[in-house]
């Protein structure tokens, strides 16, 4: 069974609808695929509605934003969650609030220095979708002044950046706690994914498995491999998941989908842990 717990529609920042990406699985050879799309539950009614269709099965979740006291991007999976749960959802609709007031100083800045209007951005929102930096990019590619979004997030888009201002995130323990409470599996996505930037140190993931970190995601493209030594020790002390996925993002990134898997036992045990939502599975035949 083939299974990628890390995708992205245009919900978000991904390129393709989320019946797309349901497609996109079915022709990468995928049994099982998670939409994990930024902040944002918004697109599993039509994933879901997409599974029959492409005999793929759903695994509805998302990628809560967080942030460190230190500053420190960290990025938090969860799975079968309950999508209406209050604290969870108060959490991130203050998170995109956030960024779309970020998203609009940055725009006003970048302006300054290159021909880049909101209009521009919003030109390459999907409707209700969560606004963030690949839009921004998108925006500076239409305009000739990057190639790609990597070249956009290598540059004028890093986090080191004169243009770059952050967004309101909830510190990782309490994002952790806000999903369990919703009846989620919170995996930490590619947490030594040092090209992004800073990573964390031990007392992050000791207070994230304290407040219930159910596993790590450990075969990204992102992880370095001396970093998956770590991880896989870590997990191994502590007995928690350990995932493998894409992070697919259509054409907004290389990242093809089915380039890291998770194993039938892991999904099996997610599914045990989850109690928000169910795994949507197709009635008909691959």
């Amino acid at each position: 069974m083939r299974i990628d717990l890390h995708a992205h529609s245009n919900v978000s920042d991904g390129t393709e609808t989320p019946a797309d990406v349901m497609a996109s699985a079915a022709r990468a050879g995928l049994d099982v695929v998670a939409l994990t799309d930024h902040d944002s539950t918004a697109g599993w009614a039509e994933a879901a509605a997409a599974a029959a269709t492409w005999g793929v099965a759903l695994v509805p979740g998302m990628e809560v934003s967080c942030r460190t006291e230190e500053g420190i991007s960290v990025h938090l999976l969860s799975y079968l969650h309950d999508p209406n749960h209050p604290g969870l959802l108060e959490e991130i609709t203050k998170a995109k609030d956030s960024r779309l007031s970020r998203a609009e100083r940055m725009v006003t800045i970048l302006a300054e220095d290159y021909p880049l209007t909101w209009d521009d951005v919003i030109h390459h929102v999907a409707p209700g979708a969560t606004l963030g930096r690949p839009h921004i990019a998108d925006a500076l590619v239409a305009a000739g002044v990057v190639e790609d979004r990597s070249e956009a997030f290598a540059s004028i888009l890093t986090s080191r950046s004169r243009y770059f201002i952050p967004h309101y995130a909830p510190d990782p323990a309490t994002a952790v706690e806000l999903v369990r409470a919703a009846g989620g599996v919170p995996v930490f996505a590619h947490p030594v994914a040092s090209a992004r930037g800073r990573i964390v140190g031990e007392r992050t993931y000791r207070d994230m498995i304290d407040a219930g970190l159910a596993g790590l995601e450990i075969d990204h493209r992102d992880n370095p491999e001396e970093g998956r030594d770590f991880l896989r020790r870590l997990a191994a002390e502590h007995d928690l998941l350990v995932t493998g996925s894409s992070d697919y993002h259509g054409t907004g990134k290389p990242n093809l989908l089915g380039e890291n898997l998770t194993s039938p036992d892991m999904l099996a045990r997610i599914e045990a842990l989850g109690t928000g939502a169910a795994v949507v599975r197709p009635q008909a035949p691959k």
